[in-house]
């Protein structure tokens, strides 16, 4: 699955614990502005924009820049899904990984199961 310009941004927010409040606010748009790009309503938001909401959320603006439908020069193959991820979890301590990985684990065996008592 292909990873969306709002989706991306919800993520960032909900992942640092920002309201939609206070994250429109670090980035200097009005929070109807911000729930229209998480929800998509907004294709193609300016790259000023983008470049505040990178600030605000933490998230590189070269990748908000590429969900966003923009060329990034020198880049052939646009990588923004898999680098936003890993700039959402950048800055986990060691405890937090190796709860996520437990809880990851558990999900994962959890689904794997109730597939296979619908299976039967």
């Amino acid at each position: 699955m292909t990873l969306s310009l709002g989706v991306a941004l919800k993520r960032a927010r909900e992942v640092r614990g920002l309201s939609a409040v206070d994250a429109a606010r670090a980035a200097g748009i009005s929070q109807a502005y911000l729930s229209k790009l998480e929800s998509d309503s907004v294709k193609k938001p300016s790259p000023h924009v983008l470049h505040q909401l990178s600030e605000a959320l933490t998230v590189p603006y070269a990748d908000l820049m590429r969900l966003s439908g923009y060329l990034v020069p020198g880049e052939t193959e646009p990588t923004a899904s898999n680098s936003v991820s890993a700039a959402l979890f950048a800055d986990l301590t060691d405890d937090e990984r190796e709860e996520l990985l437990e809880y990851l684990a558990w999900y994962r065996a959890r689904r794997r199961s109730a597939r296979g008592k619908s299976a039967r």
